[in-house]
């Protein structure tokens, strides 16, 4: 009874309507943001239907005859809303899976949403991987405080923060990301890693423009000196911060310490969780220690977000839960 097809244009306001309303999604899978590098990302999403009502989206690309969902987003997975039981996702699912196999796609890398994200338990998941013997192909850990229950920030986060105020440092949200960009993130990547962002100036330029109130940028200045600052993603319930960066006397100053201390404290205290983002590379088997070490300074503690690799011929393990 249910029907899955890929996504086409024609679906856009349909798909960003379901989003909307889902109970495990962000607008990272809105199709505006997911289309900014559709250059480098040959789409293959899934529109699940039953009775010709969408009642479930899989944000997902396609190269050399692997379908990956999402390689140009921090996370994935199956999208439903509230009103959808465990029975139904699980149909569902057998039948995305079922899709693939006939057509001729072997192998699915699905990327969880971390349940931070979740608007409310979302955990089917994990058992589905569990019943498809799934392979549990890389694990990335992010750093995050649960704001109603915030560790204390350690002596020297907290001297840092001493060390912004008397400097007499002054933090400002703009609306254009070009100073930060090309005078702080771009050199510092370069040098450090010899890497540009994952968003060039113009597309985040771009982003920033269909998602005002969800992309938020906030620089630090020292006697009107750009000197640190940062990228913020906003979502329902979670802060994260998806570029931190700040010029050689970071340390000196205490810009990058300031900085997340008025985040912290003040313009975001009311949001669930403060998500710093992950500190693994080489899919997830190497951790930076000194990095991982600064954000637990301010409280935070380990998020995991899994990726499992599923063969799609193992749809018919799904037909034989229920008894």
């Amino acid at each position: 009874m249910i029907q899955v097809r890929k996504y086409n244009i024609r679906d856009k306001e349909r798909w960003d309507d379901f989003v909307s309303l889902a109970k495990n999604a962000t607008f990272l899978f809105n199709r505006d943001f997911m289309e900014y590098h559709k250059d480098r990302f040959e789409d293959y999403s899934l529109l699940c239907f039953y009775k010709d009502k969408l009642i479930g989206i899989l944000p997902a690309n396609i190269e050399d005859g692997i379908v990956y969902s999402h390689n140009g987003l921090s996370y994935g997975g199956l999208v439903i809303h509230t009103e959808t039981k465990f029975e139904k996702y699980v149909c569902i699912f057998e039948n995305i899976l079922k899709y693939l196999c006939e057509n001729n796609i072997k192998t699915l890398f699905i990327k969880e949403l971390p349940s931070i994200y979740s608007n409310i338990s979302s955990g089917e998941l994990e058992y589905i991987q569990f019943l498809l013997k799934a392979k549990l192909s890389k694990v990335d850990i992010s750093s995050t405080i649960k704001l109603n229950s915030i560790i204390e920030f350690t002596t020297l986060r907290k001297r840092g923060v001493k060390k912004g105020v008397y400097n007499n440092l002054k933090i400002i949200e703009v609306s254009k990301m070009d100073s930060f960009w090309e005078e702080i993130l771009i050199p510092n990547l370069l040098n450090k890693h010899n890497v540009l962002p994952v968003h060039s100036l113009e597309e985040i330029n771009s982003l920033k423009e269909y998602f005002p109130d969800k992309i938020r940028q906030f620089n630090v200045y020292d006697n009107e000196i750009l000197v640190a600052g940062t990228t913020i993603f906003e979502t329902n319930k979670v802060v994260h911060t998806q570029y931190i960066s700040g010029n050689s006397d970071k340390n000196k100053l205490g810009s990058l310490d300031f900085l997340y201390n008025y985040l912290i404290s003040e313009v975001f205290k009311d949001k669930v969780f403060f998500d710093f983002g992950i500190s693994t590379e080489n899919k997830g088997k190497n951790v930076y220690k000194g990095l991982l070490f600064w954000k637990e300074g301010f409280g935070a503690r380990t998020t995991t977000c899994k990726t499992y690799k599923i063969e799609t011929r193992n749809y018919k393990k799904l037909e034989l839960v229920f008894i």
